[in-house]
């Protein structure tokens, strides 16, 4: 079984655009990995309102650090967050892929 990590934008994004964007990232990574795929949640809907952004990055790169594979949706690069995941991949050799 492969555990993936999904890495989206979500800044400015209501959690039902959130859902809908990561419910067809799950489809298409079955379809490359033949349904033999763990997805991590990393999607925190039920946060403290009070937390800051690092909260999530921190609690996002606990769980990137699990994966065998990250997968970055669409406009990932112009996401700080995304990017900083992006980079952590490439440094500690987690496999990506992009769609």
């Amino acid at each position: 079984m492969i555990k993936v990590f999904i890495s989206q934008p979500m800044n400015g994004k209501t959690n039902e655009e959130i859902e809908s964007e990561r419910a067809a990232a799950v489809a298409r990574i079955k379809e490359v990995y033949n349904d033999e795929v763990e997805i991590i949640d990393s999607f925190f809907k039920d946060a403290p309102h009070e937390v800051k952004p690092l909260w999530f990055l921190g609690k996002s790169l606990e769980l990137l650090s699990t994966a065998d594979v990250a997968v970055f949706c669409r406009g990932w690069e112009q996401h700080r967050g995304c990017i900083i995941k992006h980079t952590c991949c490439t440094e500690y050799g987690i496999e990506t892929l992009f769609i």
